[in-house]
């Protein structure tokens, strides 16, 4: 038995993680396919935080800029919480080796959408994959266990307490035990697929996972969309980019937005462009080759490799696209679910820290800040787990969707479903488009109910993981929808056509098994 089991590898699970080490538990992370391929690694940007007292800025200015930015859906202490340790987390990250980008002696900072000051801290523009592999490698050097290819089927729950998870690992079902468990598996933008600038991975698994197994969902509505992904491939260009003084103009070279707005009104501001049957560039040509090649080399190669042009002399053509989920696993402030034993931290969770819309910057704070505190948080205890039957609850279900005849795939429904996603519960929503959406999400799970799988072979079979992963994606997607009709005002990155004014009071929106959406103030 494990003191605790962390699901998911990337920046806030290997947070955790050396954490725990630190703290002498036993621990072991559950990676889904390798620990340096995690969600972290895409982020581009930067890291928020004050490092500086004489800069001008300080964490009182964080925290107000990342309330307003949330549109007054934030939890103020949690923000603070998280705003006044980022000096702390940024320190700790530097003398473990994150390859900050420097001006002088110091960590270089830049200046990120709706921010009062020069106030993220970046890697060239590969912070994130740095972040996630200066973490690793601190990892590996305190010998911290990692299960790799590794797909977790369900939570173990036994007296309204969690006590591991039940995994498909080598071929084999395997119930794994811990004092406890904490989820950190990343968020669900990539439900839209094909409009999402999130891998496939990113189905939103430990949420549904959490979800079936009893525990709460909050502000499931609230998915931010980035306004600048690449046209023809929704590869993301970061925020950086604008940072750095590039312009959104459309056709005829007119700038139609303040780029470094809040992510909801850009995104909103570029496809009501898009609509109205402009195009959309981003122009950094002014910036010339010499600065892109140094401090954007990473947006400059996929650019160059997706759109097939040199952005310091072209206009890059580019779109919004599902980014980021606000939403998730509802916790309180020690990063417990509803459910005893059992965390949750990261963009899996809702800490309530980004509110209806995340600034640029503070994801990977949080990721390095709550995956770091929840440690400290953790109640051990230990309850006697039946693993043979919890295993073979688990054959059972897999063995259910095995058969010799043969059926088609789920992939024309899992694009069936990003596009409507995108359309009806996109940047712009109404009622008519979730009704209409609702009905489809169950018709799309109707016609995969009746899929089975014809490889039977439990070892190295992607098919039946990918599978497994939809159901989650169907099982989130319709969480969203619910979520978002139920809500009927416009907050952040949830805006609904009919009702366009921001209620004056704040509630949050919570979820349980039974899909019923409800509304109230924090617990």
């Amino acid at each position: 038995m494990y003191d605790l089991l962390i699901v998911g590898s990337g920046g806030a699970g290997l947070s955790a993680a050396l954490e725990a080490k630190k703290e002498g538990l036993c621990v072991a992370v559950i990676c889904q396919s390798s620990p340096t391929s995690a969600a972290t690694c895409m982020a581009q940007g930067g890291l928020n935080g004050v490092v500086y007292e004489d800069s001008g800025d300080s964490p009182s200015l964080h925290v107000s800029d990342t309330i307003k930015g949330g549109a007054g859906l934030c939890d103020e202490k949690m923000v603070r919480h998280m705003c006044e340790g980022a000096k702390e987390d940024i320190l700790w990250l530097d003398s473990i080796g994150m390859p900050f980008s420097r001006k002088k002696e110091r960590i270089a900072q830049r200046k990120f959408g709706a921010a009062s000051c020069d106030r993220t801290t970046y890697s060239q523009d590969y912070t994130g994959l740095k972040l996630l592999h200066t973490l690793y490698d601190n990892c590996l050097k305190n010998n911290i266990e990692f299960l790799d290819e590794t797909f977790v089927l369900d939570l173990i729950v036994e007296e309204s307490t969690c006590r591991g998870v039940v995994a498909l690992k080598d071929g084999k079902v395997k119930a794994l035990c811990s004092k406890a468990t904490l989820l950190a598996t990343g968020g669900y933008a990539g439900i839209y697929h094909g409009f999402s600038t999130n891998a496939m991975e990113s189905t939103g698994d430990g949420i549904a996972l959490a979800l079936r197994a009893g525990a709460k969902l909050s502000d499931m509505e609230f998915v931010q969309f980035h306004p600048t992904s690449l046209k023809s491939s929704s590869v993301l260009v970061s925020e950086s980019a604008r940072g750095a003084g590039g312009f959104l103009v459309n056709q005829k070279e007119e700038r139609f937005v303040d780029e470094l707005s809040s992510r909801d009104e850009v995104s909103r501001a570029v496809f009501s462009q898009i609509e109205n049957g402009n195009e959309v560039f981003l122009d950094i040509r002014h910036l010339g080759n010499e600065f892109i090649s140094k401090n954007l080399p990473q947006e400059k190669k996929l650019i160059q490799i997706h759109e097939h042009i040199d952005p310091s002399k072209e206009l890059i053509p580019v779109t919004p696209a599902a980014h980021y989920s606000m939403g998730g696993i509802d916790v309180n402030e020690d990063l417990q679910t509803s459910l005893r034993g059992l965390y949750a931290a990261g963009e899996c969770s809702n800490v309530k820290v980004h509110g209806a819309n995340r600034l640029g910057g503070n994801s990977l704070l949080e990721i390095v800040h709550f995956g770091r505190a929840v440690v400290s948080k953790l109640k051990l205890a230990t309850l006697h787990v039946d693993t043979k039957r919890q295993e073979e609850k688990a054959k059972q279900k897999l063995n259910r969707l095995f058969s010799d005849k043969k059926s088609s795939t789920f992939f024309e429904l899992r694009s069936t479903l990003g596009k409507e996603l995108f359309k009806k519960a996109g940047i712009f929503r109404d009622k008519n488009g979730l009704e209409n959406l609702t009905k489809n999400i169950e018709d799309l799970q109707n016609r995969f109910d009746k899929l089975t799988i014809s490889d039977t072979n439990l070892k190295d079979n992607g098919w039946l993981v990918c599978h497994l992963k939809f159901a989650n994606s169907l099982c989130i997607a319709k969480v969203v929808v619910l979520s978002a009709l139920a809500r009927e005002e416009s907050r952040g990155a949830h805006f609904r056509k009919e009702f366009q004014n921001t209620d004056k009071i704040a509630l949050h929106s919570y979820v349980d098994s039974s899909l019923e959406v409800r509304f109230q103030n924090e617990d």
